[in-house]
């Protein structure tokens, strides 16, 4: 058997030049860790020499000589070399893993993730630059049309921010629909610097939302970040930032913060939004018929939901 190529992207780029280089000398067994290191780099790199090994078939001794036909002092010093560049995507995992070593109560855990999201939500406010604040609001009430961007992850999150913005703001949609970036794309070719664009992105960052950002800035329409460090790749992008802090030990990100700073961003808007109290009495007007027990809707028993339901308007 004969190991694979190195790829583009088949992980560390020392360690697949690595191979590369030793590929005529590795034994039949070493070929066989080296497709598998080629075909599964980030895997490789959170699993321990017993766990890469069990999973190739092959001994601990094996994986480890393989590590040194490769001119590492041993496997500790490969996985090294390997996890290089993959940091942001291996921390969540070698932290979970850290987790896991050190069990505890799931009553234990409920109030570890609390206090977690209560130290974001602190961290957050501690951080946050008053000048940036009243920006960022000033600029999402003064944009002709405000498009919210966020994928993975943080499309939960944009469609909150969506929902907080929409009863405050004359156009305001999200670019997240069923045609993914490529739509995303093309509604922003029709917007400029009138137009604002909100991207929100946390470790581990999208391509696609650092795309569209840098796209919206080629054409001028302003870009407003939700991210979590100034190092975020959509900081140096955008016209203004809003950090929200995201540490966590049991997932990639905590949201509680990055929800938090939507809400406080939201609330800001509709404070600020011309006859804000007028909009809350018609958003009002608008919900109250289909609120349970609110003014003309009668309870009713369940059997007559349908014929009510069929009288709804449409």
């Amino acid at each position: 058997m004969q190991a694979s190529t190195p790829q583009a992207g088949s992980g560390n780029t020392l360690v697949a030049r690595r191979i590369a280089q030793e590929l005529p000398r590795l034994t039949r067994a070493h070929q066989r860790v080296a497709d598998h290191v080629l075909a599964h780099p980030l895997q490789v790199a959170t699993q321990p020499i017993d766990e890469l090994a069990a999973s190739i078939g092959v001994s601990v001794a094996t994986a480890n000589r393989f590590a040194r036909a490769l001119g590492f002092d041993g496997y500790a010093a490969f996985r090294a070399e390997l996890v290089r560049g993959f940091e942001p995507l291996l921390a969540p995992v070698q932290e979970l893993r850290d987790n896991l070593a050190q069990p505890g109560t799931v009553a234990e855990v409920f109030m570890s993730a609390l206090d977690e999201s209560q130290r974001n939500i602190d961290a957050t406010r501690r951080s946050l630059d008053h000048t940036a604040c009243e920006d960022a609001v000033q600029r999402v009430l003064a944009a002709r049309t405000t498009a919210i961007v966020g994928f993975g992850a943080s499309a939960w999150l944009a469609g909150l921010l969506h929902h907080g913005l929409e009863s405050y703001c004359a156009d305001v949609r999200l670019l997240a629909g069923p045609g993914g970036v490529s739509q995303a794309a093309r509604a922003l070719a029709r917007r400029g610097a009138d137009d604002l664009l909100i991207v929100l992105g946390f470790p581990r960052y999208l391509n696609d939302t650092v795309t569209l950002a840098r796209e919206a800035r080629s054409r001028g329409v302003q870009v407003l970040a939700l991210t979590d460090r100034p190092s975020s790749p959509l900081a140096p992008l955008a016209d203004v930032v809003l950090y929200a802090q995201t540490a966590t030990r049991y997932r990639p990100n905590c949201e509680t913060g990055a929800l938090a700073l939507i809400e406080a961003l939201s609330s800001a808007v509709a404070l600020r939004a011309p006859g804000a109290y007028q909009l809350a009495g018609r958003l009002v007007d608008s919900v109250a018929p289909w609120l349970h027990g609110g003014p003309g809707r009668q309870p009713q028993a369940l059997g007559a939901a349908s014929t009510s339901s069929s009288k709804r308007p449409r």
